[in-house]
C-alpha cells in the first residue's frame, strides 16, 4: 500500500479495510487481521493500526472480541457507505466540480470515463 501525504495514515488504513469490506473480500462476522499482522503487511507502526481500528470501532464497522481479535459487524458495509458518502459529497465532490469547471470538463465525458473505469477495474461488481 502506498500512502498519500495529504491524509493521516490511520485514515488511509481505515479506508483500505473499508474497501475490502465494500468489495466483499471481508464479509460480516469475518475476523480481520490482527493489529500486528496488518502492521507488518502494510509496513507501519502497530500504533497506527490501533488508531485505524479504534476509528472503525467508533463508526461501528468492526468490534473487538477480547482476546480473540477484531470482527466485521453485520451492517459494516451500510455504515461505511453512509460515512463515506457524507465525506465524499461534502469534501471531495466540490473539489471535483471546481476542477471540472476550471478545466471545462463536461458531465458526458466524466460519465464515459466513469463507465470505462468500472469496466476496467470492477467488472465483477454490479452497479
Amino acid at each position: 500500500m502506498e500512502f498519500r501525504e495529504n491524509e493521516a495514515i490511520y485514515l488511509q488504513i481505515a479506508a483500505y479495510i473499508s474497501e475490502h469490506i465494500l468489495l466483499a473480500k471481508w464479509t460480516r462476522e469475518d475476523k480481520i487481521p490482527s493489529v500486528r499482522e496488518l502492521a507488518i503487511q502494510l509496513e507501519v507502526n502497530p500504533n497506527t493500526v490501533v488508531r485505524a481500528y479504534e476509528f472503525l470501532q467508533n463508526k461501528e464497522v468492526i468490534y473487538n472480541k477480547r482476546g480473540i481479535g477484531f470482527y466485521i459487524t453485520d451492517d459494516a458495509a451500510e455504515k461505511i457507505k453512509l460515512y463515506s458518502r457524507e465525506r465524499f459529497l461534502g469534501q471531495e465532490l466540490p473539489e471535483l466540480f471546481r476542477n471540472m469547471y476550471l478545466l471545462d470538463i463536461k458531465m458526458d465525458e466524466l460519465e464515459r470515463r466513469y463507465e470505462q473505469f468500472k469496466n476496467e477495474n470492477y467488472q465483477s461488481k454490479k452497479s
